[in-house]
């Protein structure tokens, strides 16, 4: 069984728990790690862990709302680090010895009652990447940080039993925005942020029956609403925009199970 949960999704910060189960194991791995340590420990508390709970961290790309403590909490705790190298390198390829660990487009990663399948997507950082995982019966698939869809991401996202999405903005409400142009481009851009009628195809192309929640993540404050977001997700799949879950920025969501 998998079962996830946010302690926070937006750009103060950003953490996704995901707990496989295989009867008398489990596993749990820190996707993220973009609070400080002692707020990173407080918002575990509050879904009943703690950092000593954690098997692995796996980073998506370098911007600090993704990295935040992660090397002081892989070093704390002896936790194993998996991201890519181009992450690591725009990181300032820290030292963490064995602890740290590469991950590759579309290898998999064996990591206990998880196999995590990491994917490229098209984002501003070096060598982005997010990522599927299974316990070989349930699938989540998680896509946040990304400017624009691809076939390859599409593929990724195939047959997932749970779908985690970022649907960073409404496109009204950002070009209305106070922002500079610069910045307005380069969130709207190809490598930027998924806009919530971009995600909102992503998600038409990837339902399918099986499929049991989705969540809409890593919303902007200023350029989006939950309200938006929510309705873009239940008109893709038909649904009331009551049976889509909003990460919120503070607490994230509780426990789902994919």
């Amino acid at each position: 069984m998998i079962r996830f949960c946010s302690l926070g999704s937006g750009s103060t910060g950003n953490a996704t728990l995901i707990e496989a189960s295989g009867g008398i194991t489990q596993t749990r791995v820190l996707v993220d790690c973009g609070f400080s340590l002692r707020e990173l420990e407080r918002r575990l508390a509050r879904v009943g862990l703690g950092s000593d709970d954690l098997d692995a961290v796996f980073i998506t790309h370098e911007h600090s709302d993704h990295v935040g403590c992660a090397l002081a909490l892989a070093k704390r705790r002896a936790i194993p680090v998996w991201t890519s190298a181009g992450t690591w390198k725009a990181m300032g390829e820290p030292e963490l010895g064995p602890l740290l660990h590469r991950a590759r487009d579309g290898v998999a990663i064996d990591l206990g009652d998880l196999c995590i399948t990491p994917y490229a997507v098209p984002h501003d950082a070096l060598e982005p990447l997010q990522l599927t995982c299974s316990d070989g019966h349930a699938k989540l698939g998680i896509l946040t940080d990304a400017g624009s869809s691809t076939s390859h991401l599409l593929t990724q996202l195939q047959a997932c039993s749970a779908l985690l999405l970022e649907a960073n903005h409404d496109p009204e409400m950002l070009q209305r925005s106070r922002y500079p142009a610069f910045l307005k481009a380069r969130i709207a851009g190809r490598h930027g942020h998924l806009a919530n009628d971009a995600a909102a195809e992503i998600l038409r192309f990837s339902a399918h029956l099986a499929l049991k929640h989705v969540v809409a993540a890593h919303l902007s404050q200023q350029n989006n609403t939950p309200q938006h977001a929510a309705l873009a997700f239940a008109d893709a799949l038909g649904c009331s925009s009551e049976d889509i879950v909003v990460a919120k920025p503070d607490t994230g969501f509780h426990w789902l199970d994919a």
